[in-house]
């Protein structure tokens, strides 16, 4: 590695205990991960395994905090003191963050900065709004002379389950709106990545946050089941594979526990004809080196007409070529390495797979020259890519693009449409009302125009098989409570504060 920052320690101070009622406690066996720095393949980090006892025993804790603690019953205005007083400590923690970052999923050391920065936003943000959020509302009856009220209560327990790609921010979307909602959470962090979650739990006992508010733990998916399975547990949110939300969704449904899920993705950039070729390919490379491909909403399938597909793939062939690849601390690099061993298998068997089905290429399909360790792959372009292939219907999580054909406008709708997923699209035009009619169209969460846009202070989640339910903003907010409606006889003499 290139720089201090590199070869400094993981900066956790309990990596060996779990965090769980307020206190870091022994686990329950020896069991442990080792996180391996992807740019290196050397151990960076060990944290103690959480198994089947010790998710009991974090559950148990939440419960305790739910049923019996001050949290649920504190109002909207001192929830949002704690967030705030949270968001300080992370900001007093940014560095830590950024450092972790790169060194459990390979993420360039600038972006990671410059994202760390940003991690206390969402807790800020759940502050503001539940300070206006009408908990309480006044509704007129069918009942003559009744008096109703609309409230709005925390959902309970909440087990939140992240991946490794971006947790800390993903950990955000998750637990400041849950905590805002007066809700007690269970952490379970991914063995790949467990760093941020640690760090949070640190922050969390550093302001006295009450115990059994949050509990922390890294578990492999067996015990991270132990808790989707537990009756005790009245909400899962989970941000990971559609293969995995789709069997926590079933368990969870055979108890009818609530859930949000955040799921795969496999997202179209719709390019019309009015927009230049060279300004899409190189607004479409730069952000598709953005975490070395591992982003659930990433643009990863490019479909133009027919006519201007050559133009197109050698452009986007072009641009993405020249993305250098390399230490993710070199503040030279634009992409590092993928995650683990295991996913850059998984990366490559797609491009061999798409070679094997006729798809040309363009640029990549390889290791870079010169990097003979870590897990790297080249960006990759595929052109003349058959719609129906897996290289364009299935999730690759890598710097893998496809150029796809279309007779026309409403041939490229149907081939975005196409598709199980339907997280995130995009529509490049110059013309903002086409831009507006395209983007009605395309049967996804969010729709870009000319680019990447995800804005998390408005909603973020997506159709189909990519999920359930939304998160950031007052959307993400609404799926960690419950509506209750309560009629009186008469309208009492005392109301809540809050009430509209």
């Amino acid at each position: 590695m290139t720089t201090d920052t590199a070869m400094k320690p993981a900066p956790l101070t309990h990596p060996d205990k779990l965090f769980i009622g307020g206190a870091w406690v022994a686990p329950s066996t020896d069991r442990t991960f080792t996180v391996i720095s992807p740019a290196t393949e050397e151990p960076y980090a060990t944290v103690a395994e959480a198994v089947e006892e010790d998710v009991r025993r974090a559950v148990a804790a939440a419960r305790d905090a739910f049923d019996n603690g001050p949290w649920p019953r504190l109002s909207a205005a001192e929830r949002a003191t704690w967030l705030r007083r949270l968001s300080d400590a992370i900001d007093a923690r940014a560095a830590d963050f950024a450092q972790v970052w790169p060194n459990e999923m390979g993420i360039i050391f600038g972006m990671a900065e410059a994202m760390s920065k940003g991690i206390s936003y969402t807790y800020r943000s759940y502050a503001d709004i539940i300070e206006r959020f009408p908990f309480v509302q006044e509704h007129s009856t069918v009942f003559q002379g009744k008096f109703g009220l609309l409230v709005r209560e925390p959902v309970g327990v909440v087990g939140a389950i992240v991946p490794w790609n971006a947790p800390a921010m993903l950990i955000a979307l998750k637990v400041a709106p849950a905590l805002a909602a007066g809700c007690t959470v269970i952490l379970k962090a991914s063995p790949e990545a467990p760093g941020h979650a640690l760090l949070l739990a640190e922050i969390a006992e550093e302001i006295g946050l009450p115990a059994g508010v949050l509990n922390v733990f890294t578990a492999d998916r067996a015990a991270g089941e132990t808790m989707v399975r537990d009756e005790r547990v009245d909400k899962i949110s989970f941000t990971g594979s559609t293969a995995a939300g789709t069997q926590i969704a079933s368990i969870l449904g055979g108890r009818m526990a609530r859930y949000t899920m955040e799921l795969g993705g496999k997202s179209a950039a719709v390019i019309l004809d009015d927009y230049d070729v060279a300004t899409a390919a190189t607004a479409l490379a730069k952000r598709a080196a953005d975490m070395t491909g591992q982003v659930c909403a990433a643009l990863t399938r490019v479909v133009v007409s027919q006519e201007r597909h050559d133009a197109m793939f050698d452009a986007l062939s072009a641009a993405f070529g020249q993305v250098r690849v390399g230490d993710p601390f070199d503040p030279a690099t634009r992409m590092g390495p993928l995650a683990t061993a295991r996913q850059r298998d998984r990366v490559e068997g797609y491009i061999a797979g798409a070679r094997d089905a006729g798809a040309t290429l363009g640029t990549g399909g390889g290791r870079p020259a010169g990097l003979n360790r870590g897990f790297f792959v080249e960006p990759t372009v595929f052109g003349h890519v058959d719609p129906a292939s897996r290289l364009a219907r299935e999730e690759v999580f890598g710097p893998v693009l496809s150029v796809i054909a279309a007779k026309d406008e409403a041939d490229a709708v149907r081939i975005a449409n196409d598709s199980a997923f339907g997280l995130n699209n995009a529509v490049f035009t110059n013309d903002a009302e086409r831009a507006y009619q395209v983007a009605r169209a395309l049967r996804s969460g969010t729709v870009g125009h000319n680019g990447l846009r995800l804005d998390f202070t408005i909603a973020f989640g997506g159709f189909k098989q990519s999920g359930v339910g939304r998160e950031g903003g007052v959307e993400g907010l609404r799926p960690y409570l419950e509506t209750k409606t309560v009629i009186l006889q008469s309208r009492p003499g005392a109301l809540p504060a809050e009430i509209e």
